[in-house]
């Protein structure tokens, strides 16, 4: 499938079924903790970057065959609300289901008035808030020019008052940057105005676009939840298992590490298999080159392993050879 993956553990959505409705880092940020690597296209203009009838269809199948999903998520490898189809696609996925809508989004958006009005019909919406000045804002989050925290603050703001649904605001903590005294409390003030029904906290915890997005240690995210606010919490790691049935497994792998960087405990709890089989499984996609194995807090990871990167191998294997 092109638009939808999954279902994928998720620490806040349970197993979530993924549409991914924009090209891969097509995004109004380019965060320094983002897990899938740097913007390549940075914008803030809203296009019709899929057909809405194909993504239905995708949807459609695979509602159809994966019973085991909590939700259907539009997130995926770039910010969702850049495509102008969103609201139409969410209103077309309600009509044919009652499994619940999830958005995440990154928020910056939320400002205007047609992005606003096609998140309605979701049951919860997840935006993120990293920095509550534009200073720590360009250090996290390297905007896209145009951008401004306090519009993105405001725009948060304005969607609390005409959205009934649930808003489950992520904070992403990040060592040097925002744990400070300062921001934090300029954070608290924001939260305590936009109203957030959830606050999510985290850090770090795959591997980060740039090597200074650090993270913090359990102590102290415990100890910044305890300051912000009694909604808030810490997301813990994902453990449930489910017994999974896909038919393609290598090509669901493949389709995964697109998005983030992945275990072989998540391939484990997904396809309701052991550890060490899924080792097995995500070894022989790193011996045919498909994904590519990474490091990160001394844990191991696996990512896709893009074009220009297995011609490269390719081409030092040849001039070995030679």
């Amino acid at each position: 499938m092109k638009y939808v993956y999954g279902p994928v553990p998720s620490r806040r959505l349970n197993f979530s079924l993924g549409v991914d409705l924009v090209p891969y880092k097509n995004c109004t940020l380019d965060c320094i903790y983002c897990q899938i690597g740097r913007t390549t296209h940075k914008s803030v203009e809203r296009k019709s970057f899929a057909p809405i009838e194909n993504v239905i269809k995708e949807i459609k199948k695979s509602i159809s065959e994966v019973h085991a999903i909590n939700f259907i998520t539009f997130s995926g490898s770039g910010e969702p609300t850049l495509n102008s189809d969103i609201g139409t696609i969410i209103n077309e996925v309600k009509k044919m289901t009652s499994i619940p809508v999830a958005v995440l989004t990154n928020g910056t958006l939320l400002f205007r008035e047609d992005v606003q009005k096609d998140l309605l019909k979701a049951d919860v919406v997840l935006p993120s808030l990293d920095a509550a000045s534009q200073r720590i804002f360009r250090s996290i989050n390297r905007p896209h020019g145009s951008l401004k925290i306090e519009a993105v603050i405001g725009g948060l703001k304005q969607f609390r008052k005409i959205y009934n649904g649930q808003i489950w605001l992520e904070i992403m903590l990040l060592r040097g940057l925002n744990n400070n005294n300062g921001e934090l409390h300029k954070l608290k003030k924001a939260v305590s105005a936009i109203k957030p029904d959830k606050i999510h906290l985290n850090t770090s915890s795959r591997p980060p676009s740039e090597i200074f997005a650090i993270p913090l240690d359990l102590f102290e995210l415990t100890t910044i939840k305890n300051f912000l606010n009694n909604n808030c919490e810490v997301i813990a790691d994902f453990h449930k298992k489910r017994p999974g049935r896909i038919k393609d497994v290598d090509n669901f792998i493949i389709e995964m590490t697109k998005r983030r960087p992945i275990t072989s405990l998540d391939i484990a709890n997904i396809l309701g298999i052991s550890e060490a089989n899924a080792e097995k499984i995500l070894a022989k996609l790193e011996a045919v080159r498909k994904i590519k194995e990474t490091h990160y807090e001394n844990k191991k990871y696996y990512s896709i392993m893009m074009e220009k990167q297995q011609n490269a191998l390719e081409t030092i294997n040849e001039s070995e050879k030679n």
